[in-house]
């Protein structure tokens, strides 16, 4: 159905819309493939790499998170278990004189000094009394709320346990250090070396970046994984269950963050939590390179696109432009060329038929006109014999029972009508000679037909040397007096010079039927010999187109009882040559 569809709406695409989708689509859908394609290699590489790049920089992090808790832990057994440092703990335990306890206490200071000075990452150190919460022996002032019981424990063993990132007890610093206690190797009393890292230990571990300039949060769980230290504690609060504690696995997902994690041979972890967003950065910035050139190939195939559909869209444009041409005969003649050998040729043939079919319709519309001509010849031929004949058929009768006035004004008028008929045949007169013409034939007719009418002839002034047809207005009036005056009967010719010239004849007769109208307009013209010498309304109707085209009206109303009106506007031509 889908298919159907977008079938239908391509058919109504026009040609050039169609070139320019196949090119998109030409250079959109390679384009595309081998976008996924790369995009698949492309977030292959960059996963892999951002994968291997965090696990080996939190090894390295591991690393020195053991190095440092090593060097506490091998400083704390130093001064733990070191005969030194245990004797004189002792001796002062059991010793009453003050000046003994005196030398005493330098000379553990001493020894302190000593380890303390020799390993440059150790910070504070101090012996601590869990009986009495004391402290003593400080290499560096203490603040006054030292507690080791609120320390974040990272593991606990029976003789040491070791404390995540905090704040240090050393109050000329501010930074966080590691630290571990350890308890003392002396009879009869429970002491513990606390033992801090030096100043920027931690910092430098706590504070890093990978080697790729890529921010993370770091975490450090204790053996059953709970986090002793939190740079995200929004998402990972301190004391709360990692979520892949127990789980033999190096990295995973959690929420919007990407986790890696590194475990010490001791059990304890060190998590590095890295946003998906920061990891998608290179892979952001490739979709933005491939944007950008996606946008530039497509600019520049819809560039060609567009190239390509002038190229073939602009010559059928000409070709439409030619075949509209064909029916104008006026068109200017065009020269113009689209420059493409094929579309070239196509046009050339296409202007050489339009010259030979404007030709043969000169050829035609001569060759009509000259038929039109020679119909009307005939006609005329056909009228002046026919009349002739009845006009002497009545001077016989008149003969016999008339006197010679009467034959001779029915002579003289049939001669000024024969001699008027006589004329040129097909060729003009002017109103002023149709009109007298017109009254002779009346004169005729008046003496010819035995009932009584009247005609008026109402012509304005300026109309009577207009030039006009042979034979217009005769058989107009022989049209009413044969299918519509009787006794009493009356016709008026009006001509009247306006923008065209308006002539129209009325009569008060029967009237005629539309069918009847019809059977008039369209009489042969044979059929005129059946009204003396009278040729039909076709014949005008033939000779105005002939003359006029159709720049000239022809009009008949009619209505039983009430007579008929023939109206006819004919174009004016004053000096203006006829075409």
């Amino acid at each position: 159905m889908k298919l159907g569809f977008i079938s239908k709406r391509f058919r109504q695409f026009t040609f050039k819309h169609r070139i320019i989708s196949i090119f998109f689509l030409i250079v959109l859908i390679p384009f595309v493939c081998l976008g996924l394609a790369s995009l698949f290699t492309i977030n292959s590489i960059l996963a892999n790499k951002v994968g291997t790049s965090l696990q080996s920089n939190l090894k390295q992090d591991l690393l020195i998170l053991d190095n440092t808790l090593n060097n506490l832990n091998h400083v704390s057994q130093q001064l733990a278990f070191g005969g030194g440092t245990n004797r004189i703990l002792e001796q002062l335990h059991e010793e009453t004189s003050r000046f003994e306890i005196i030398r005493l206490r330098n000379d553990m200071k001493y020894e302190l000094n000593v380890v303390t000075f020799s390993n440059p990452n150790v910070g504070l150190t101090l012996y601590y009394n869990e009986n009495t919460g004391e402290y003593d022996f400080e290499n560096f002032m203490v603040r006054e709320s030292f507690n080791p019981a609120l320390l974040p424990i990272m593991e606990s063993y029976p003789e040491i346990t070791y404390f995540g990132p905090h704040k240090s007890y050393n109050r000329s610093s501010n930074q966080l250090v590691f630290s571990i206690m350890r308890k003392v190797n002396v009879s009869n009393q429970d002491i513990y070396l606390y033992v801090e890292t030096g100043f920027n230990t931690a910092q430098k571990l706590l504070q890093s970046k990978s080697t790729d300039s890529r921010s993370r949060n770091l975490l450090i769980l204790n053996n059953e994984g709970r986090i002793t230290y939190s740079q995200d504690e929004v998402n990972f609060p301190l004391n709360s269950l990692f979520p892949a504690a127990g789980k033999k696995v190096t990295s995973g997902i959690n929420g919007q963050s990407v986790w890696h994690k590194e475990t010490s041979n001791q059990g304890w972890s060190l998590v590095s939590i890295v946003p998906k967003k920061e990891l998608n950065r290179e892979k952001n910035q490739w979709f933005l390179q491939i944007a950008l050139y996606f946008l530039l190939f497509e600019l520049v195939a819809i560039g060609l696109a567009l190239l390509m559909s002038r190229m073939v869209y602009k010559p059928l444009e000409r070709f439409n432009m030619e075949i509209k041409n064909l029916v104008q005969s006026n068109a200017k003649d065009n020269t113009e060329l689209t420059n493409i050998p094929e579309f070239d040729y196509l046009l050339f043939k296409i202007r050489v038929m339009k010259k030979k079919v404007w030709e043969l319709y000169a050829e035609i519309e001569q060759k009509e006109k000259r038929r039109a001509d020679l119909e009307v010849e005939k006609l005329l031929y056909q009228i002046n014999p026919h009349f002739l004949m009845n006009t002497l058929d009545t001077v016989h009768w008149l003969a016999m029972m008339n006197g010679q006035e009467e034959i001779d004004k029915l002579t003289l008028s049939l001669n000024k009508l024969l001699q008027y008929n006589l004329g040129k045949m097909g060729g003009g007169t002017t109103i002023q000679g149709e009109v007298e013409a017109l009254n002779e034939y009346l004169q005729l007719q008046k003496i010819r037909y035995d009932f009584q009418f009247d005609v008026d002839i109402d012509v304005d002034e300026e109309a009577m040397q207009l030039e006009i047809p042979r034979f217009i207005l005769q058989p107009l009036v022989e049209n009413a007096l044969y299918h519509g005056v009787s006794d009493d009967g009356y016709v008026h010719v009006d001509i009247r010079l306006n923008e065209e010239l308006e002539i129209k004849v009325q009569d008060n007769g029967v009237g005629m039927t539309p069918e009847k109208i019809e059977q008039l307009l369209h009489d042969d013209p044979l059929d005129g010999q059946k009204v003396g010498m009278g040729i039909g309304m076709k014949y005008v109707i033939r000779i105005l187109e002939s003359n006029y085209g159709d720049r000239a009206t022809f009009t008949i109303k009619s209505e039983i009882g009430n007579g008929t009106i023939v109206s006819l506007s004919l174009p004016v031509y004053r000096g203006e040559q006829k075409s």
